[in-house]
């Protein structure tokens, strides 16, 4: 059985402001005297490549959130109109943030799912997604948050493991706070293999958010964190992937038959100087690019 396919309609989706990255580039666009920022300026502020800004950048004008605004060689971004209360929504102006609109939630997804998914589905798993996460944070992106975890184990809802037709493998990484080595792993294998391989990460005591340094780590080498964030480690993204990597999480990660389980013993990188860091990172690199030919048996990353 493949995974669960859905087509995103009407308002963009919650999912994308999950990201911290992307949050703070909205922010900073809507905190603009005239309402207005050039990618250039949002990499200074940020303190990252603008290839980086870039990429988010595309994310977000892609799903509408934000409109271009050429203006010679220069390319000024805003926020849509069409959008600004639904970006207030999600991001509010307090640390506090609120307590998130799930009705909101539900009706976005229940809208992106139609037709594979009842209402009363993903209703349960909206509600349950924000009882993990809201059980350790309380934040602006807690609504888009709880929209991209609910999301994300939707999609794996229709996910057979077993099922030696499914040409699409999947691969969950998990450490304990899922802020770096896991981080680092994702958000590798994504950069080399693309959407042949759907990666997941989950932690057995997650942080608030990825550390920095590992968002600077992957920065370095142009690989793009993307829209991820710590998640809690639930029993069906277990049983959703092909192939379980844990990293120093001990015996937290439940087994369950079919699956390949691998460990990693590596250094964890939290509090550790940036040369530090960038050594695990290309040990990391490096298992990955071992693993990706047992992913994908076609596929060399020789140049990659």
């Amino acid at each position: 059985m493949r995974s669960v396919k859905a087509e995103v309609v009407g308002d963009p989706p919650l999912t994308v402001l999950a990201d911290p990255t992307r949050a703070r580039i909205v922010q900073l666009i809507r905190d603009a005297e005239d309402g207005r920022a050039l990618v250039g300026r949002l990499a200074d502020e940020l303190g990252l490549r603008q290839p980086t800004v870039s990429h988010h950048m595309s994310a977000l004008h892609a799903e509408g959130i934000v409109v271009r605004e050429p203006e010679g060689r220069r390319v000024w971004y805003s926020i849509n109109p069409d959008h600004e209360d639904r970006v207030t929504a999600l991001l509010g102006g307090s640390a506090a943030g609120g307590d998130p609109d799930l009705e909101r939630v539900v009706d976005d997804l229940a809208a992106r799912y139609r037709g594979t998914l009842g209402r009363e589905t993903v209703q349960q798993y909206v509600h349950d997604s924000y009882r993990l996460l809201s059980a350790r944070e309380h934040t602006p992106l807690l609504a888009s948050r709880t929209a991209a975890f609910a999301a994300a184990r939707l999609d794996d809802l229709g996910r057979d493991a077993t099922d030696t037709e499914t040409t699409v493998p999947t691969v969950l990484f998990v450490c304990v706070q899922n802020a770096g080595r896991s981080q680092l792993a994702a958000g590798i294998l994504r950069h080399l293999a693309g959407d042949r391989v759907t990666v997941r990460t989950a932690g057995s005591a997650p942080a608030d958010d990825v550390r920095s340094s590992i968002v600077s780590a992957l920065d370095e080498i142009g690989v793009p964190l993307g829209g991820e964030f710590p998640k809690p480690l639930t029993d069906d993204v277990v049983q959703a992937a092909d192939y379980v990597i844990t990293m120093g999480c001990g015996d937290a990660c439940p087994v369950y038959p079919g699956r390949r389980y691998l460990d990693w013993d590596l250094e964890d990188p939290v509090g550790k100087p940036p040369a530090t860091v960038r050594r695990i990172r290309d040990d990391i690199d490096r298992r990955v690019r071992e693993l990706l030919p047992e992913l994908l048996p076609t596929i060399s990353v020789a140049n990659q």
